[in-house]
C-alpha cells in the first residue's frame, strides 16, 4: 500500500513571539514493513538554521531556530510511503519466561529491549497497573496472547473522550479515570506491561481512516495516532538479539494489531520522547493552535525512489484547501 501523509501545524501568537527554538518528529521511520519514498518539511517563516539528526531510538528529529519576531508559525510535513502487510504475531513464550530474559543476571548478555521495561516520565511502574493486568496475565500464558487480551480489555473498559485528558496527563491518572484518547490508552497498556517486568514501546504515527459511505475524504480531517509495541522474542532467539521482527504492534484504541494501513512516525518510552512538535518561545503569551492531518492512499503508479533525501526547508505555498 502506498500512502501520502500531510501533517500541518499552525500557531497564531498574541503578542508576537520574539525568539523561538523548536524540535519536530515529523519524518516517518523506515523499517521492515515501511519505507519512506519522499519526505519534505516546510517551515514558515523560514528558520535561520535547521539540523536533522537521529536520536537514540532511531527517529529523525529536526531542530530549527526562529530568532526574530513572528506572529504565526506554520510547519507542514508531507511524506509518501510504501507499507507492507504485517505478519501476525506468534503466541510467543510464556510471559514469565520473557520477563526472565529482561531481568538482570551477572554475565547475561544485554538486551536492547531492556530500556523499554523501566519507568519513563509519563509511565511509572506501579502496583495499580499490575492489579489491572492480572486478569490477562495468568501464569504460563503466552505473552502475545496475554497482551492481546489486555489490549481488548482496555478497549472495552475505557471510554474514548477527547477532553478528559491532555498531553501531560500521567498514565496512572488515565487508569483511574478509565477514559482518554489514544495516547492515554497506549500509556496505560505500556504501564501494565512494564509493571510486570516486560518491555513495551510507545509508537506515534498515523492510521488510514475511511470516510463514511458516500462521503468524500476530507483534507486535514484525520489525526495523529498512538499505539503500543510489545517485545516478544522467539523461543530459540540467541541471547542479546533484538530486532524489528521481535516487536509487535497492538492498538488498544481500536482493539487490533497494526497493519499496512498504519504509518509509524516515531518510537520512544512515552509521548514525551516523540511529540510531533515542541519548542521554547520568548513572547507569545497566548496562542491558538490548528492541526490538520491527511492520510490518503496513492495509486501505485505514483511511486518514487525509496528513501529520497529530505527537501530543504522553505516557506510553503498557500494550501489549496483549508486543513
Amino acid at each position: 500500500m502506498k500512502l501520502r501523509v500531510i501533517h500541518e501545524t499552525v500557531y497564531h501568537y498574541s503578542p508576537a513571539v520574539q525568539n523561538a527554538q523548536h524540535m519536530a518528529h515529523l519524518r516517518p521511520r523506515t523499517g521492515v514493513v515501511q519505507r519512506v519514498l519522499t519526505h519534505s518539511l516546510q517551515v514558515d517563516p523560514a528558520p535561520t538554521q535547521c539540523n536533522m539528526v537521529q536520536d537514540v531510538f532511531g527517529n529523525t528529529r529536526a531542530f530549527f531556530s526562529l530568532p526574530f519576531t513572528h506572529e504565526q508559525l506554520r510547519v507542514r510535513a508531507e511524506s509518501l510511503l510504501e507499507t507492507l502487510p504485517v505478519p501476525a504475531a506468534p503466541p510467543g513464550e510464556p510471559w514469565e519466561a520473557v520477563r526472565e530474559r529482561l531481568g538482570y543476571r551477572r554475565g547475561q548478555p544485554y538486551h536492547a529491549a531492556t530500556e523499554f521495561s523501566f519507568a519513563s516520565p509519563y509511565i511509572p511502574r506501579h502496583a495499580d497497573f499490575v492489579a489491572y493486568a492480572a486478569e490477562s496475565f495468568a501464569p504460563g500464558r503466552p505473552l502475545m496472547q496475554a497482551a492481546r487480551h489486555l489490549m481488548s480489555r482496555i478497549h472495552a473498559d475505557f471510554a474514548y473522550t477527547a477532553n478528559a485528558t491532555d498531553a501531560g496527563t500521567p498514565a496512572l491518572e488515565s487508569l483511574r479515570l478509565r477514559r482518554g484518547v489514544c495516547q492515554d490508552f497506549a500509556h496505560v497498556m505500556i504501564g501494565c506491561l512494564r509493571s510486570l517486568g516486560l518491555a513495551a514501546r510507545y509508537v506515534s504515527g498515523y492510521l488510514l481512516t475511511e470516510p463514511p459511505p458516500g462521503q468524500p475524504r476530507l483534507v486535514g480531517a484525520d489525526a495523529s495516532h498512538a499505539w503500543v509495541s510489545v517485545w516478544s522474542p522467539a523461543a530459540d532467539e540467541s541471547d542479546g538479539a533484538s530486532g524489528d521482527n521481535t516487536w509487535f504492534d497492538l492498538d488498544p484504541t481500536n482493539d487490533r494489531a497494526a497493519g499496512e494501513d498504519y504509518v509509524t512516525l516515531a518510537i520512544g518510552r512515552d509521548f514525551s520522547d516523540v511529540s510531533p512538535l515542541r519548542g521554547v518561545i520568548h513572547g507569545g503569551d497566548h496562542h491558538v493552535l490548528q492541526v490538520g492531518v491527511t492520510v490518503e492512499p496513492v495509486p501505485a503508479a505514483m511511486a518514487a525512489a525509496p528513501d529520497a533525501p529530505d527537501t530543504p526547508l522553505t516557506p510553503p505555498q498557500a494550501p489549496e484547501s483549508p486543513g
